[in-house]
């Protein structure tokens, strides 16, 4: 039988050099095509979601930090994020109830309708505060029935947020499911210790009381120590009025408050009217990832507001 030589040149390892790079930029694209797509509605959940799902996802938040994610302006960009979705994860507590289930439901993208795969309600196993045990109206102002949705404020509900977005990433990615406990493990280990850190440095100024514009700092309260005596709104989502800022002002007199919170979306005349008539300092404090460039992450958040909050209470010596 006669034998068959294929002789190798310059042009065939040209070929073979191409065919090469050609296989492994196919590769890469259906690497990057097979990341799945996260849509938060907060830059809280955003940040969780980036700790356990590392570079396997991409991640989108439509509130941003600095927004209030009770009142969210809808975009048709907002519907197109939706629409490529594979998860959305939401708040839940009827926080983006204003202006969430209209935008699900117009993005007519089948795999985040609610009860689907792909809607995540990340409060459901978190500790809520603030359920009422009564039945409630509009006319006690925009509360939520469900309970205070500013539960991420704790970072022990960081953690079981963090755990259920790993159980669902898991549930649609099986074979990344060690690359995904992984970072779970890793982010929960990083969160204990900074949690310690935490706690000891608000040890000296347990029982601080203090004041905040919006019910937004419960959990944060409670984890931390502080006692919330007043709300600069009269109820929730209500404008604070003359009466009710006069009758604040009296309360923070007598129980001798000096600090007021306010997020970075409400405007300041009345909490510096506050902070002028009880001389109490008036701090700017986010609530979310975002809220200000130096919160860029779950982390950096805690930092910035405990940091914030000690320099002002060893300012006005409010412990």
């Amino acid at each position: 039988m006669e034998r068959i030589h294929f002789r190798i040149t310059p042009m065939t390892n040209k070929i073979c050099l191409a065919a090469f790079i050609a296989l492994f930029t196919v590769s890469l694209s259906v690497h990057a095509e097979s990341k799945l797509n996260v849509v938060t509605t907060t830059e809280d959940l955003a940040a969780i979601a980036r700790e356990v799902g590392g570079d396997h996802i991409t991640v989108d938040s439509i509130a941003k930090g600095y927004q209030d994610p009770h009142f969210v302006e809808a975009k048709p960009s907002f519907i197109l994020k939706l629409q490529k979705a594979d998860l959305l994860i939401l708040v839940g507590r009827d926080l983006e109830i204003g202006w969430l289930p209209p935008l699900i439901q117009q993005s007519r993208n089948s795999k985040v309708q609610v009860g689907a795969d792909g809607y995540l309600d990340a409060s459901l196993q978190a500790r809520i505060l603030e359920i009422p045990q009564v039945q409630i109206t509009r006319a006690e102002g925009d509360v939520h029935p469900l309970g205070n949705p500013h539960y991420w404020l704790d970072p022990e509900n960081g953690k079981i947020i963090a755990r259920e977005i790993f159980d669902r990433l898991a549930r649609f990615r099986p074979d990344d499911r060690s690359y995904f406990e992984s970072r779970l493990n890793d982010f929960l280990n990083r969160l204990n210790d900074a949690e310690k850190r935490w706690v000891a440095m608000m040890a000296p100024y347990k029982g601080t009381k203090m004041v905040t514009y919006h019910r937004s700092f419960p959990n944060f309260a409670e984890r931390f120590g502080l006692d919330i005596v007043g709300y600069v709104e009269p109820k929730p989502g209500i404008p604070p009025t003359p009466q009710h800022t006069l009758d604040l002002i009296n309360q923070m007199k007598k129980a001798n408050v000096k600090i007021v919170l306010v997020e970075p979306y409400f405007d300041l005349k009345t909490p510096n009217s506050i902070g002028r008539a009880t001389g109490a300092e008036v701090l700017v404090m986010p609530p979310s990832v975002g809220g200000v460039k130096e919160a860029s992450d779950y982390f950096k958040l805690f930092d910035y507001d405990l940091n914030l909050l000690i320099n002002a209470m060893k300012k006005t010596s409010a412990n």
